[in-house]
């Protein structure tokens, strides 16, 4: 009788502390009873009760999902493969488990199609000088059809869109001709500037004839300046005229 009751009281030990659960700040408990969904638990310490309940342990925190490279096609019809990175996490535990079956390996093959959905919209020129723009586009329709298992899509960066040879060949080839265009183009601007400056400067000086002369002797100290040789140079009647009042010298 004795022994009968030892091996009771440890059988009830053993049910008691298999019962027993602790769950981290992060994890919660799906629990299950009799095959019904019965209510999420956690943190902390809990009890589930053999054979009449079953628990499923989630963790809430952010993952971080590989999206694998994807081959794909661009609306200009270029070739590449594309690759990309996922942040996610479980808000409804019930959800997760209850939804979709294996919520992980569901989200990763939505992401996949979804990248080759979106990036197969855009042309190139698009996925290099827009990528902020196509990552939003992928993380929102991410979030609407997550939304039902209980998943929030945080974030989506796309990492490397890799290109063949004779495409990275062909792109440095159209960078190198519209650096040459964007040169001329700024060559030619200048150019223009220029010549409405002379046009502005030679019509006020022709307005003024005494700032003509005045220019014209500075232009004669420059070359001076420059040369250590003797000069020999015409000197305009208009500028002797200019100095004596507008009456031409008379010979003695």
């Amino acid at each position: 009788m004795f022994n009968a009751m030892l091996i009771l009281i440890v059988f009830l030990f053993v049910i008691l502390f298999s019962s027993l659960k602790v769950l981290r700040e992060y994890e919660r408990a799906v629990i299950f009873q009799l095959g019904k969904f019965w209510m999420v638990k956690g943190p902390g310490l809990i009890i589930v009760i053999p054979i009449i309940q079953q628990m499923v342990r989630i963790d809430l925190r952010t993952r971080v999902l590989d999206v694998p490279p994807q081959d794909v096609i661009s609306r200009d019809n270029v070739s590449m493969k594309v690759n990309a990175v996922v942040y996610y996490r479980v808000l409804q535990p019930d959800k997760a488990i209850i939804q979709v079956e294996r919520y992980e390996m569901a989200t990763s093959q939505l992401a996949q199609t979804t990248l080759r959905s979106v990036l197969g919209q855009h042309d190139l020129d698009e996925m290099l000088a827009e990528r902020g723009k196509l990552n939003d586009d992928i993380q929102r329709i991410l979030d609407e059809q997550t939304e039902a298992w209980g998943i929030k899509v945080s974030n989506v960066e796309l990492k490397h869109i890799d290109l063949n040879e004779n495409m990275v060949r062909a792109i440095a080839k159209q960078a190198e001709a519209e650096r040459i265009r964007r040169a001329k183009i700024i060559d030619a601007e200048g150019e223009q500037q220029a010549a409405e400056k002379l046009a502005e400067a030679a019509e006020i000086l022709s307005r003024r004839p005494q700032a003509m002369q005045l220019r014209y002797l500075s232009a004669l100290q420059n070359i001076a300046g420059e040369k250590a040789s003797t000069i020999v140079f015409p000197v305009p009647i208009d500028l002797i005229q200019s100095f004596t009042g507008g009456k031409a010298p008379t010979e003695r």
